[in-house]
């Protein structure tokens, strides 16, 4: 165990990670290789090869892939090359490693595991074509948000446009719901930005699961979310709202032992023809979230 002090998750300050695995030498990799690309956090796709040799990722400069942020031990963690693979140990950290969002000390890591320590997520890659992934994730990553993995605010904005000139063009409408959490800012400063974290991401994967195929849910803010849904008019987007906003307040968020109380706060909008701005919808119903927020939060207005 090392001995690392008492970490203050609110004063967090995230610097580039530009070393490489000492394994791999250069950030490229080769076919065939290892290795672990930034998902969420400062430097957005960057890649780490794994070689042969153990590789430490902490705060500390001499680690092999540097996170500098407060949240992080100096060597918070270790992937060691194995029979089975590669394999992931905690370094006595005191905040934690996840994989998968699960808290681990030792832990195989399988293709396609997400690896978070403090606020860095990186996704580990390994198959006969590592270049081919990391290009699709590059793509991914340009569409995706890496913490909620719901779609992220460029592609919701392109998908608007799509929207709109799809309604126009078979003279249909569509409903669009924009909401964030209530108090967030509270929830950061009473259990820490790691647990804001866990929240959004608990988020995320409750309203990919309440969405359809064709729905769009997207993080377009900080704490803020939106929802496009095709062929639906106000009265069925209210009605979707209303079923998110319960779903939401009745599901335990936890953090590792603690668990979070999180409601959220909705606004509400259809696209009319007459609307010539694309954003106008989306206008609407963020005006109607700010009335939801004025009358009390925790409620939907539309």
């Amino acid at each position: 165990m090392e001995d690392d002090g008492t970490t203050h998750p609110s004063k967090t300050v995230v610097s580039p990670m530009a070393r490489g695995a000492r394994g791999g030498g250069s950030l490229g990799g080769t076919p065939g290789q290892a290795f672990l690309i930034t998902i969420y956090g400062e430097g957005l796709g960057r890649r780490f090869a794994l070689g042969t040799t153990s590789c430490v990722i902490g705060r500390s400069s001499k680690c092999d892939i540097q996170v500098d942020e407060e949240s992080v031990s100096r060597n918070h963690a270790r992937i060691e090359p194995v029979a089975a693979g590669y394999e992931i140990r905690d370094g006595g950290s005191t905040n934690g490693t996840f994989v998968n969002d699960q808290m681990v000390s030792v832990a195989t890591l399988r293709d396609g595991d997400q690896v978070k320590v403090g606020h860095a997520i990186f996704k580990f890659i390994v198959s006969g074509n590592t270049e081919a992934q990391y290009h699709e994730e590059i793509y991914r990553l340009m569409t995706v948000d890496g913490l909620t993995e719901l779609h992220n605010k460029r592609f919701f904005t392109e998908a608007i446009d799509k929207e709109i000139s799809r309604a126009r063009r078979y003279g249909r409408s569509f409903g669009i719901v924009v909401f964030d959490i209530d108090h967030f800012k509270r929830i950061n400063d009473t259990y820490g930005h790691l647990a804001g974290d866990s929240v959004l991401r608990q988020l995320g994967a409750l309203v990919r699961g309440r969405v359809r195929r064709d729905d769009v849910p997207a993080r377009i803010g900080g704490e803020e979310f939106a929802v496009i849904l095709p062929e639906i008019n106000r009265e069925g987007a209210l009605a979707f709202a209303e079923k998110l906003r319960v779903a939401v307040a009745e599901t335990p968020f936890r953090f590792e032992a603690t668990t979070i109380p999180v409601t959220i706060s909705i606004g509400v909008a259809e696209w009319a023809a007459a609307m010539e701005d694309p954003t106008a919808v989306v206008k609407i119903a963020d005006e109607k979230l700010y009335e939801a927020k004025r009358g009390g939060r925790n409620r939907v207005c539309g």
